[in-house]
């Protein structure tokens, strides 16, 4: 059911998800700290196969040769701004394509997942991966947000430390980097101000500061 009710949520939202999630000072302002870890981290890469996995409407598929999402309504608004990339819909446990990927990389979905459905994400992309592959994916931080019960509300139910995935991660995977996203509390300043926060930001989420960042990205790499 509360999948069920996500996949509403998103069917729904497709047309004016960019513009509602990140039209705006807030959306924008985790969209360049998104924007810039990615270009930073795939700059010196040579990988000729890269899978966004739960790519929604394409915000960041400019960054990979293959996209995924389980709304078909976000998949073809992907599609048609990024002509040339191969796409699928499936879910994150169960990627449909028939072959392995040099990076997958995976944006605002975590968030919605039970830890149970966390960990078969990382076994079904340790499936999909080549040796020593790379996963990159996002979670909201409990330093920075209070854990809440799907049940309530399935939005960023799924928090986690970075202790816990060390745990979850440690069988299978090498962590080779982190970062934090969204450090200082932007939603409580004024719109016209929040974007000169943000060079200081993406500084500070590269220190030890990014222990009390909104959400982390994790860069594992395949044992």
């Amino acid at each position: 059911m509360m999948k069920n009710s996500i996949h509403e949520y998103y069917d729904h939202l497709a047309e004016t998800y960019e513009q509602n999630r990140f039209g705006n000072s807030y959306g924008r302002y985790i969209d360049e700290q998104e924007n810039v870890f990615l270009h930073s981290f795939f700059k010196d890469k040579r990988y000729s196969k890269i899978l966004d996995l739960g790519c929604g409407t394409g915000r960041l598929l400019k960054f990979a040769t293959h996209g995924l999402d389980f709304s078909e309504k976000m998949l073809r608004i992907a599609k048609e701004k990024n002509l040339g990339k191969i796409t699928a819909v499936g879910e994150i446990s169960k990627i449909p394509f028939d072959l392995k990927f040099d990076c997958i990389f995976c944006f605002h979905v975590i968030m919605h997942q039970t830890k149970e459905e966390t960990e078969k994400f990382l076994d079904e992309c340790y499936m999909k991966l080549d040796d020593h592959g790379i996963l990159i994916f996002d979670y909201p931080t409990k330093t920075r947000r209070k854990a809440v019960s799907p049940q309530q509300d399935w939005h960023a139910g799924n928090t986690f430390t970075a202790s816990e995935i060390s745990i979850l991660s440690d069988k299978q995977w090498n962590i080779r980097r982190t970062a934090g996203i969204l450090w200082f509390p932007v939603h409580r300043f004024p719109n016209s101000i929040r974007k000169l926060f943000l060079p200081l930001d993406i500084l500070l989420c590269r220190t030890f500061l990014k222990k009390w960042a909104s959400y982390h990205i994790v860069v594992l790499e395949k044992k």
